[in-house]
């Protein structure tokens, strides 16, 4: 049996108990089962583990129906494996024809008591640092502020804000010595850490542009000591991004007595920013940053079949040549220029181009690189939609 080619990319959710952790989770999952999902969409979003899937949809539904908010989760970190199964398979020949043919998201939920009060014993001294170690390979970071909180604190926001950050950094702090072996920054740790606004709903007339200028008016020193803790457990330092992109999110509209599920914000957006942003992000970083050379390995996914060169010729829709004999496997080595060529072009592509290469891919049924150009289109209705804010460094 062939071997199957797919890109795993894991995201990392931190927030505190009760900012929504879960009924985010639930949501975004419970709305991709949706039949409008399916038809808007040439893949389908599958739990690989089932009886995780069916727990999700039962909050998801119990919303729906019940307006019952599912219950939070204590102390319990369980990553969320998903699969975007193709609608139609790739035939033999398209399968050979691209460096890729599968993508799965690993969704990262870090349990918000771990940032808010001290563990009681040296086992759960052990699990904590085990999940912050099994989180290590994700790229995007997702650092949640509570919008109920923020509305419990207007006119003096800081208070919460800062409050926040702090327990971020402290409890990052609290890991240090654990997590750096003989002391060494690390080379693979989230580079991205964005921030995102939850429970968006209460807060109507909020955009990112607002939520951003709050966060700088009344917490930037506190966001800035946090950088300084994570830059301190990192290699290659310039290649990271905390609270430089952010987000604006919303699992439902809560009311009275009813949940109303369609009405989301902002949750289409986490498996284009979980896929394709980081690899933006990290080619850039290699490109213009003087990082040391594992790290721009790592960035780049030099040590892993389907890295950065895949990635980008999947986009591109461009046919991978193979090593002549009896081998055959792919030529998608970063050091040719081909490869780099092809990197840079698809880091940015954008605009009537993007459109224009996700237009060509559908008529041709290049299913993949219709996927990953149509979330880098989703990125950027984000930006116009005044939901999403990325950095430009």
């Amino acid at each position: 049996m062939a071997k199957t080619r797919k890109k795993e990319q894991h995201i990392a959710v931190f927030g505190e108990s009760g900012s929504g952790k879960t009924v985010l989770l639930s949501s975004f999952f419970g709305a991709t089962q949706e039949p409008s999902y399916a038809k808007d969409h040439q893949f389908r979003v599958v739990a690989e583990d089932v009886g995780q899937g069916h727990r999700l949809l039962q909050n998801y539904y119990r919303m729906r129906s019940s307006a019952q908010v599912p219950q939070a989760t204590r102390f319990r970190a369980v990553p969320h494996r998903f699969s975007l199964s193709l609608k139609e398979p790739l035939e033999a020949k398209a399968k050979k024809a691209m460096p890729m043919d599968a993508l799965s998201i690993v969704w990262h939920d870090y349990p918000g008591e771990w940032f808010e009060q001290d563990v009681s014993g040296a086992e759960e001294a052990r699990r904590r640092i085990d999940t912050f170690r099994s989180l290590l390979v994700s790229d995007v970071a997702l650092l949640l502020v509570d919008g109920q909180k923020l509305l419990d604190h207007a006119g003096q926001e800081e208070r919460y804000l800062n409050t926040l950050f702090a327990n971020f950094r402290n409890g990052l702090l609290s890991l240090k010595d654990d997590l750096l072996e003989d002391g060494k920054p690390l080379v693979q740790f989230p580079r991205i850490w964005m921030v995102a606004l939850t429970k968006a709903d209460l807060l109507p007339e909020m955009t990112v542009a607002d939520f951003k200028a709050l966060l700088v008016e009344k917490a930037a020193e506190n966001l800035g000591e946090l950088r300084e803790t994570i830059g301190e457990l990192v290699q290659g330092d310039d290649a990271l991004a905390v609270g430089e992109d952010f987000l604006i999110l919303s699992s439902a509209k809560f009311e009275a007595e009813r949940i109303d599920v369609g009405q989301r914000i902002g949750l289409e957006l986490l498996l284009p920013l979980a896929s394709v942003l980081p690899f933006e992000r990290h080619v850039r970083w290699a490109q213009t940053t003087e990082v040391p050379r594992k790290v721009a390995e790592q960035l780049l996914g030099k040590a892993t079949a389907v890295g950065a060169p895949a990635i980008a010729l999947t986009m591109l829709g461009t046919k991978v040549l193979r090593l002549p004999g009896p081998v055959g496997v792919v030529a998608t080595i970063l050091s040719t220029s081909l490869s780099k060529d092809a990197v840079t072009d698809a880091a940015n592509l954008a605009g009537e181009k993007l459109r224009t290469v996700n237009a060509q891919a559908l008529a041709k049924k290049q299913t993949l690189t219709a996927i990953l150009t149509r979330f880098k289109m989703d990125l950027e209705q984000g930006e116009r939609d005044g939901v999403l804010l990325r950095s430009r460094r």
